[in-house]
């Protein structure tokens, strides 16, 4: 089994793989890529058995076979080689050897049939999704999804597709987002939810590519497919708590605000709040808005005022400024809308403008209680 590659451009796809593999693995055979040679294509596979990636790449040879290479020393090597073509040889020693222009590299390998197969789906649902579309709802909504080991379904975005449109709703249970576009559509209703890790992995390699994605999803797997990459993965397995319930559907009291102007007195204030609350105040008569913050043990307090556009009653209300400022930062409008009905009850923001044609942000954040 031999075969020729460059040596940047097997470095970059190797890059994109190793962010599966974990850095402590339960299966040894795990800190391996696989490459499988069928002539001139080869596949390189990386997986922790949760999530399996593939990428396919052109390479010069006529021979087949499968062997598994150890990932972190093969991309150290690869990071420290000028553009060049390199020679990958299978050797009668249980070796591989890398020819470069100025060396020669031996690395122990295992044998492909080690490696653990990925799962075949039976008959899937598919959908297809622009790149792009997918990387803005996938980074629009992660953040939000939260981080509790005993609230699984939780951990991830859920992806709800139907012929109306298609929405991802992630939440923590003090924070949720729900991104939906009514100018993607799927052929019939499904829904799913998507683990946060692919979903990071996905995310960083989508902004960059023009394609369209096909999802392939059953009951328990997904499978993303687009340029020369296939990434399957588990499915949380679940039900996603009845988010619509929880968005407050009359909220008379509104505020517009500049975006950038709001998250930067958000940010100044929030550093003389209460290290364990990040409580911070809204103050809110007429077109005045009242930012404050107070730490009693370290008798910090801070206040600021800010001129905005508000209808509605005079209202004090309670966010804890960590969230708050996730999601200021998250929005990419110049204006933003704070819509809420009492100060027990969640606040809904949304961008005012900014967005394509179909596509709906909705974020909601909830008050904390104020000590008056």
């Amino acid at each position: 089994m031999k075969f020729i590659v460059s040596s940047s451009y097997l470095l970059k796809q190797l890059q994109v793989l190793g962010s599966v593999i974990n850095s402590s693995n339960t299966l040894p055979i795990l800190d391996n890529f696989l490459f499988e040679l069928d002539n001139k294509t080869l596949t390189v596979s990386a997986s922790d058995l949760e999530t399996t990636m593939s990428a396919t790449l052109e390479i010069d040879s006529d021979s087949t076979g499968s062997v598994a290479v150890p990932a972190k020393l093969l991309l150290e090597i690869l990071k420290t080689f000028p553009e060049q073509p390199l020679t990958f040889t299978v050797e009668e020693n249980n070796t591989i050897e890398i020819s470069s222009n100025s060396g020669k590299y031996a690395l122990a390998y295992a044998p492909g049939e080690e490696f653990p197969k990925s799962v075949n789906l039976e008959d899937p649902s598919v959908t297809l999704v622009p790149a792009d579309v997918l990387a803005t709802a996938v980074s629009k909504t992660i953040f939000a999804a939260g981080n509790d080991d005993l609230r699984p379904v939780m951990s991830g975005v859920f992806f709800q597709f139907s012929p109306e449109g298609l929405t991802f709703v992630a939440t923590d249970a003090h924070k949720l987002v729900k991104y939906a576009r009514t100018d993607v559509k799927a052929s019939q209703v499904a829904d799913f939810i998507m683990p946060k890790k692919p979903l990071n992995i996905l995310k960083s390699i989508l902004g960059a590519s023009d394609a369209e994605v096909k999802i392939e999803y059953n009951d328990s797997n997904a499978t993303f497919s687009f340029d020369n990459y296939v990434l399957m993965c588990r499915l949380i397995d679940g039900k996603y708590p009845n988010y619509e319930a929880v968005i407050p559907k009359e909220n008379p009291n509104k505020l517009m605000i500049d975006r950038s102007q709001f998250l930067n007195s958000v940010r100044r204030v929030a550093i003389f709040s209460n290290k364990t609350t990040h409580q911070i105040r809204l103050k809110i008569a007429g077109a005045e808005l009242n930012i404050s913050a107070e730490d009693i043990d370290y008798s910090n307090k801070a206040e600021e005022r800010l001129t905005c556009d508000y209808q509605g009653d005079d209202m004090q209300i309670g966010f804890n400024s960590r969230f708050l400022t996730e999601m200021l930062t998250n929005l990419h409008s110049d204006m933003i809308m704070l819509e809420m009905s009492l100060p027990n009850r969640a606040g809904i923001l949304t961008p005012v403008d900014g967005l394509e044609e179909g596509e709906t942000v909705t974020m909601l954040v909830m008050p904390v209680m104020l000590n008056n």
